[in-house]
């Protein structure tokens, strides 16, 4: 989805990094075309109710020190406790939280994972084109 928004570059560098071994850490993708700076990823398949909490930011943020990291993305299918949220927006990491209804938004309008049914067209009457005749 990071490639499909235009991170990675024209290259689309993004690497997986995930798996057992991995420092918390999923994937890594290159903000700019240049790969002046990188951007880590770590995704979490939670079910509904089962919200990530603080701890997993706190251990999130702990990796993205272990390997040098300003940025950060974590992302869910569920939702994030008020406690995660505030821990992510005061810590000098920037790490931006995607929830399972953000995810969603952003699977339809960047088209990844998802395919299109039917497209609607919904109209109002121009009051102004017959206040002309």
């Amino acid at each position: 989805m990071l490639v499909a928004m235009g991170y990675g570059g024209t290259e689309q560098r993004a690497q997986r990094i995930g798996g057992s071994g991995d420092g918390g850490v999923d994937g890594v993708i290159d903000q700019d075309a240049l790969g002046l700076d990188q951007i880590y990823v770590q995704a979490k398949r939670y079910g509904p109710g089962n919200s990530v909490g603080r701890e997993t930011v706190q251990s999130f943020v702990g990796a993205l020190h272990g390997v040098g990291a300003t940025r950060g993305v974590l992302i869910t299918t569920s939702s994030f406790t008020t406690y995660a949220r505030e821990y992510a927006k005061n810590v000098p990491i920037r790490v931006i939280l995607i929830d399972g209804q953000r995810l969603a938004d952003l699977m339809i309008r960047y088209g990844v994972g998802v395919q299109q049914r039917a497209v609607f067209s919904v109209v109002e009457l121009d009051e102004d084109y017959f206040e002309a005749l």
